[in-house]
C-alpha cells in the first residue's frame, strides 16, 4: 500500500510539474555554477516537447551548454540574472548539419540555438546570452592572416568533403577556401511564428540572429553587443518573410541589420525571397551598416520599411550591394524618419558594382536589379560622403528618391549609371567638391537643392554626360560663384525652370565637352 501510494504521489507531482508547463532547468538536472550541462537543458526541451510544448526556464545564475536544438511550442524564458554561455569547444557543434552559410546553403557546424521544421518557438527574459565567440574568432584569424599553408585541420577537412559539390562565384572563392565555417547564434530553417525579445545577446561566433526560409518573425526589444570580430551581424533574416523587428539595440563587429535572400546561382534555386519587412524604433551604434540589404539577394527582397531609427557611429547608414552575377531584385524599399551621426563612410551607398565586376554582361537571371526606392525625412550630421548611387551599364539603378534630406558631410551625392532619380528638398552642406554630382545618368531631377556652405569656385550641382534633367525651384541664399556646371559630349536635353539665382555669381558654367547649347529661364 505505501509503495502505491509512493508510485501515485510520484505520478501526480510528475503530471502536475508537466500540466504547469514550466520546466525549470534546476529541476531537470541542470546547474546554474557554470558548469557544462547540454543534456539536461535537451532533456527538458525534449519534455517539454514531448507533453506539446511548455516554457524552459533558466533562473538566475551562469550556465555553460553545448548547442541546443530548439522545437515547436517551445518558449526559452532567461531570467534577469541568468548568464547561458556556449561552450567553446567545436567538438560540441558536430555533427555538422546543414544551414544557409552567408546566402549558400551547406554543412557546418551546428547553430548555437538551432531548430529546423518547427512551429511557434519564442526566446524571452531579461537575461543574456554569450556565444563566447572569441574562440571562433581566433580561429580564422588564424587561418586568414597565414603566411605559408597550413597543414588543414579536422574541421577543414570535414568541410571541404561536405561541401565539394558547390558551385562558388570567383569573388567568394576566398572566403570559402578558409573552410571554417563558423556558425550563426541563433538560425532557425524553415520554421514558422518565431519571437525572440526582451533577452541581450553578445559575442556571437558568426552572424547573431539569422533565421532561413522562415515566416512570421517577431524580434523586439533585444539588445546585441559583439566588439571589434568578424562577420558577428545582428539581424540578418534570409529568404524569410514576415519580419518585424522593433526598439532593438544593436552594436556589432559587421552590419546592424542586414536583409538577405541567396547568393548566386545556390540563391535562385531556392528562389525564395526576403518580403514584408518592418525595422522600427531601433538604435545601430558600432557595425559596418545601420541597414543593410544584400549584397546575398539573389532570391530577391521586397516590400521593406525602415522608419524612426538612430545611426550613430555607423560605417554606413543605409546600403544597398549586390554585383552582376548576383540576380534578383530588390524593390520597394521605403526609408522615412531617420537620424545619422558620425557615419565614417556614405549616409546613403546603393552600389551594383560590389564585386568589382567590369564585364558587361546581357541581361539575363545573373542580372540584379535596383528599383522603387524611396527615403525621406532624413538628417545626417559628421558625415564622411552624403551618398552614391553606382548602377551597372545594362540595368542602371532605376527609380529612386530623396526627399527632405538634411545632410553635413565631406563629400556629397555622386549618381553614376542611373535614370528616374529625384531629389526633393535636400540640403547638402559638404567641405569638398559639388553638394550633387551626376554622371552618365538620365531622367534626373534635383527640385528645391542647396547647400548653406558654398565652397568658392565649386559649383553646388555639377553633371556630365546626362540627358532629360530638370532643375527646378532651387534659390540658393548663400552668395554662390556657381551653381550648376554641365559638360559632356553626350549630355543632352538639361533644363533649368522656375530657379532664383539672385545671389548666383555664375548660375550656369558649361565644359569644353558639351555640344548642346544650354540656358537659364
Amino acid at each position: 500500500m505505501k509503495k502505491l501510494v509512493l508510485i501515485l504521489c510520484v505520478l501526480v507531482s510528475t503530471m502536475g510539474w508537466a500540466n504547469n508547463g514550466w520546466f525549470n532547468i534546476l529541476e531537470h538536472g541542470g546547474n546554474n555554477k557554470g558548469e557544462l550541462c547540454t543534456e539536461a537543458i535537451q532533456d527538458a526541451i525534449d519534455k517539454a516537447s514531448e507533453f506539446g510544448g511548455g516554457t524552459v526556464y533558466f533562473p538566475a545564475g551562469e550556465y555553460l551548454t553545448g548547442p541546443l536544438t530548439l522545437k515547436s511550442n517551445i518558449v526559452l524564458h532567461v531570467e534577469a540574472g541568468a548568464l547561458v554561455k556556449f561552450s567553446t569547444n567545436f567538438d560540441h557543434y558536430l555533427p555538422f548539419v546543414e544551414v544557409r552559410w552567408e546566402g549558400t546553403v551547406i554543412q557546418t557546424f551546428k547553430p548555437l540555438l538551432h531548430a529546423r521544421d518547427a512551429k511557434n518557438i519564442t526566446i524571452t527574459g531579461r537575461g543574456t546570452i554569450d556565444g563566447q565567440g572569441r574562440a571562433w574568432w581566433e580561429e580564422i584569424w588564424r587561418i586568414e592572416s597565414a603566411k605559408e599553408k597550413l597543414e588543414p585541420t579536422k574541421y577543414q577537412k570535414m568541410t571541404e568533403e561536405a561541401n565539394g559539390h558547390i558551385q562558388t562565384a570567383d569573388y567568394y572563392k576566398r572566403t570559402r577556401s578558409y573552410l571554417f565555417h563558423r556558425p550563426p547564434l541563433f538560425q532557425a530553417f524553415k520554421c514558422e511564428d518565431i519571437t525572440i525579445e526582451g533577452v541581450t545577446i553578445q559575442n556571437s561566433p558568426f552572424w547573431t540572429i539569422n533565421p532561413a526560409f522562415c515566416n512570421n518573425i517577431t524580434i523586439d526589444n533585444v539588445s546585441i553587443y559583439n566588439p571589434y570580430s568578424p562577420n558577428t551581424d545582428g539581424i540578418n533574416p534570409t529568404s524569410c518573410s514576415n519580419v518585424r523587428i522593433s526598439n532593438c539595440h544593436i552594436s556589432v563587429g559587421d552590419d546592424c541589420i542586414t536583409i538577405k535572400s541567396g547568393r548566386d546561382a545556390d540563391g535562385r534555386k531556392w528562389a525564395t525571397p526576403t518580403e514584408n519587412v518592418t525595422i522600427t524604433n531601433c538604435t545601430m551604434l558600432s557595425g559596418h551598416g545601420g541597414v543593410v540589404i544584400g549584397s546575398e539577394m539573389s532570391g530577391s527582397i521586397k516590400k521593406i520599411t525602415i522608419a524612426n531609427c538612430v545611426f550613430d557611429g555607423t560605417d554606413r547608414g543605409i546600403r544597398l550591394k549586390a554585383a552582376r552575377g548576383r540576380g534578383g531584385v530588390v524593390e520597394d524599399i521605403r526609408v522615412s524618419n531617420v537620424v545619422m551621426n558620425n557615419i565614417q563612410k556614405e549616409a546613403f551607398m546603393f552600389n551594383l558594382f560590389y564585386d568589382k565586376n567590369t564585364v558587361e554582361e546581357p541581361v539575363t537571371e545573373r542580372t540584379p536589379i535596383f528599383r522603387n526606392i524611396h527615403i525621406s525625412n532624413v538628417t545626417a550630421t559628421n558625415v564622411n560622403t552624403a551618398g552614391r548611387v553606382i548602377g551597372i551599364p545594362e540595368m542602371p539603378i532605376h527609380n529612386l528618391s530623396f526627399t527632405n534630406i538634411n545632410v553635413e558631410a565631406e563629400q556629397g551625392f555622386s549618381v553614376t549609371t542611373a535614370r528616374d532619380i529625384e531629389f526633393h528638398d535636400v540640403k547638402v552642406n559638404t567641405t569638398i567638391g559639388s553638394a550633387f554630382k551626376v554622371e552618365e545618368s538620365s531622367n534626373i531631377i534635383l527640385d528645391h537643392v542647396s547647400t548653406q556652405a558654398p565652397l568658392k569656385d565649386t559649383p553646388v550641382v555639377k553633371l556630365n554626360n546626362v540627358s532629360n534633367v530638370l532643375l527646378n525651384n532651387n534659390f540658393p541664399m548663400q552668395p554662390t560663384d556657381v551653381y550648376v556646371e554641365v559638360d559632356g559630349k553626350d549630355t543632352k536635353s538639361v533644363f533649368l525652370k522656375n530657379n532664383v539665382f539672385e545671389n548666383v555669381k555664375t548660375p550656369l558654367k558649361t565644359g569644353k565637352e558639351l555640344k548642346v547649347k544650354l540656358k537659364v529661364d
